[in-house]
């Protein structure tokens, strides 16, 4: 009989199971590092992006306490379901950097929140008693939490995002709780939350609840999908998601500079050649400037000093050098015939 029942529930063995939710089984229940488990589950939402991790101080009963510290982050494995909720994946067996007892910890990374845990053994691993739960106060988020305020120019120019965490918790315990220390973690992507203590000042009485609000900053230039993360007493309470809009003022910024930094070398550059280039003779010819017409305009140049300081030729632009009228002897009168011997000239009767 008792063969029979180790039959029976021998492939229960290394199976975490929840009510109307979803599973997660294990191909071996124990295995050493540098080996590998098959892990596959069912009952979850179709084409869900999972995360699979094993994690240290921690049972399926209680969950993972610690949160995803516990667990060997580098070496997870990422999978997405199937049409049915229903997931297969090898993931190598790691050592967690805590001691165990330990489990497979397996959690959506988008969307609703969804995990399951089954119980594994690392073989080798340390194994340390779980810390106990300490009775009295217990606190729960009554409602959804959310985050107030917005970004400003600052923010759009790569200041850090910054937003207030408010929620409303509960005291389920016995005994009040006085100046709880929460523990706020901002994820970005899959990537594990990095957690900060914070402390809210005040009491809350057994069976009382009262306003949080606390606050979240990122890292300067942080933009794209993060999640913050409230966690008390090593249990997450909460997890809030938070798009972060890129900071276009830097991007700006960076355009400007790659457009105005060449175009000001350029102009600088062409200055510096235009002033080391060597000058073509009569240079001040070429500026427009003629020296026989500035010493006609002279008020203190006698006509006769200005006429010798002119030239013989006249600097009129519509005639060529051939055709200029003041080669032929600076006359400007119509040409004609000088000749004493001329048949066309007339002559008096009775001269001499």
């Amino acid at each position: 009989m008792v063969a029979v029942l180790a039959l029976l529930l021998g492939p229960l063995a290394g199976t975490a199971v929840a009510a109307d939710g979803p599973s997660v089984r294990l191909s071996k229940s124990q295995a050493g590092t540098g080996g590998s488990i098959t892990v596959s589950g069912s009952g979850w939402r179709a084409r869900a992006l999972l995360m699979i991790l094993v994690c240290g101080q921690a049972v399926p009963s209680r969950g993972v306490p610690g949160g995803t510290n516990s667990c060997a982050n580098a070496d997870g494995r990422a999978v997405t379901t199937d049409s049915k909720g229903r997931f297969s994946k090898k993931l190598p067996v790691t050592e967690p950097p805590v001691p165990c007892p330990c489990v497979v910890h397996v959690a959506t990374v988008t969307g609703a929140k969804a995990e399951a845990d089954a119980i594994f053994q690392v073989a080798g691993h340390a194994v340390e008693p779980l810390p106990a739960v300490t009775d009295g106060g217990q606190l729960s988020v009554l409602t959804d939490t959310r985050l107030d305020g917005s970004g400003g120019l600052l923010t759009w120019f790569g200041a850090p995002p910054a937003r207030t965490l408010v929620f409303t918790v509960g005291n389920l315990g016995t005994s009040a709780v006085k100046n709880p220390v929460f523990q706020v973690g901002t994820a970005h992507g899959v990537f594990a939350p990095q957690w900060e203590d914070q402390q809210w000042r005040g009491m809350i009485r057994p069976g009382g609840k009262a306003r949080i609000e606390l606050p979240v900053e990122l890292t300067a230039g942080a933009h794209g999908a993060y999640t913050v993360s409230l966690k008390y007493g090593g249990k997450v309470l909460a997890e809030q998601p938070w798009g972060v809009g890129r900071p276009w003022g830097v991007t700006l910024f960076w355009v400007l500079v790659c457009l105005v930094v060449p175009a000001a070398l350029f102009r600088i550059g062409m200055a510096v050649v235009d002033r080391v280039r060597p000058r073509p003779a009569g240079g001040l010819r070429h500026r427009g400037l003629r020296l026989p017409e500035l010493a006609l305009r002279l008020p203190g140049l006698k006509p006769s000093t200005a006429a010798h300081a002119a030239p013989a030729t006249s600097t009129l632009p519509w005639f060529t050098p051939d055709a200029d009228p003041g080669a032929a002897g600076g006359r400007l009168s119509a040409p004609h015939d000088d000749s004493p011997t001329s048949p066309t000239t007339p002559t008096r009767e009775g001269s001499t």
